[in-house]
């Protein structure tokens, strides 16, 4: 793996970090106090082509790499988790899902929608009773005339407050098919979520489907594979996301903590010349540049389309969220009381990465996953 950026790459970085310095740094903790993003940033993150960031110019994406687009998913990370969340959600799970398997009039009548920001898209497959065991989903649906009728309910979906379209993950006779699925769709209803512990701006929903009728043309890849090809490949591009994410949350703590050791003084000196701070500082640098690495491999060989980028996304996903967590609560300890008000980002730094080892398959997943591939081919996965 070469693990120099290209010129395009380094350039991307540059353009990626300046707008996430402008409109996102030191705006997150509003978002995040008022419980959503508004209107006004999403327009910039369309007009900017980040809500099509990996979508081909001829359905009106960027079109860029998939190491590029880890970094866009890093810096943005690096400042709101809520919004890294939006490109998950919107780009990651369902953009690119239909890319992969919609049909040609799909793609064409969906991808430039969704590419431009024009419409913005949800990703419905948890449930009350459903998270991570899928194959557990009771929404429903039955072949009526010449479409399908879906009646369900979907929770703690990202985004649904204000998505336009949604990917609903359906059972049903023929096994577990996917729709997508307008939110103008009559028996569509949407109950906002508050009181989440972290990205508080991510406008989490439920989703309530009565007698919604949905035409054949809209099923999502085959009647029956909804688990093998859409949720396998929408969880698979959104733990990528999660994972370079996660890095971001990790360096911002780094960066934070370095600058506030010094600056802040105790017993006669500054806190960086403490020992013990020094070992939490080296620990924080040792730890995002391993998660640096990891998510840098596994895009590297998601760009190659290598069969071996599913698990290594796995394991950068596992790492990168599992250290965001030590980090952000290093950072929290080394700031003492101000890290704990909401004055600082560091509060919400520690928020948000707990949410970063539950979703897009939690950490107990990851480490079955994982443990059952090295187990059967351990030379893939080193």
């Amino acid at each position: 793996m070469d693990l120099e950026l290209t010129a395009i790459q380094k350039e991307l970085k540059a353009e990626f970090k300046a707008f996430v310095d402008k409109e996102l740094l030191h705006q997150a903790n509003e978002y995040d106090k008022q419980g959503f993003i508004p209107q006004e940033l999403i327009q910039k993150l369309g007009a900017s082509g980040y809500l099509g960031a990996t979508i081909p110019a001829q359905f009106g994406g960027r079109g860029i790499d998939q190491i590029s687009y880890g970094i866009l998913n890093e810096e943005i990370g690096r400042a709101c988790s809520s919004t890294r969340s939006l490109i998950t959600v919107h780009s990651s799970l369902t953009a690119e899902t239909i890319l992969r398997w919609g049909t040609k009039a799909q793609k064409e009548k969906w991808l430039p929608l969704l590419a431009s920001g024009t419409k913005l898209a949800a990703f419905g497959l948890s449930e009350p009773e459903a998270g991570s065991d899928a194959a557990s989903i009771k929404t429903a649906y039955q072949e009526q005339g010449s479409g399908y009728v879906l009646n369900g309910h979907k929770k703690w979906i990202t985004f649904s407050q204000i998505a336009d379209l949604f990917v609903i993950i359906a059972q049903g006779i023929n096994g577990i098919t996917a729709f997508v699925v307008d939110r103008d769709t009559p028996g569509l209803t949407i109950k906002p979520l508050d009181g989440i512990l972290g990205t508080r701006a991510s406008m989490l929903g439920e989703i309530y489907l009565k007698n919604c009728e949905v035409p054949a043309e809209n099923i999502l890849g085959k009647i029956g594979w909804g688990l093998q090809q859409i949720v396998s490949t929408a969880l698979d591009n959104g733990r990528y996301s999660v994972a370079c994410g996660s890095l971001g949350i990790a360096r911002a703590c780094l960066e934070d903590s370095i600058h506030y050791t010094k600056t802040r003084s105790q017993f006669g000196h500054l806190l960086k010349d403490h020992q013990l701070i020094k070992q939490k500082i080296t620990n924080m640098i040792i730890e995002v540049k391993a998660a640096s690495l990891l998510c840098r491999n596994a895009g590297y060989l998601r760009d190659k389309k290598d069969p071996d980028s599913i698990i290594q996304t796995n394991v950068a996903k596992y790492y990168a969220s599992r250290i965001a967590n030590t980090i952000a609560a290093d950072a929290v300890q080394l700031h003492g009381a101000i890290g704990c008000h909401d004055s600082l980002s560091i509060q919400r730094y520690f928020r948000d990465a707990r949410i970063m080892e539950i979703i897009e398959g939690s950490t107990e997943i990851q480490q079955i996953l994982i443990a059952d591939h090295g187990i059967a081919s351990l030379s893939s996965i080193l």
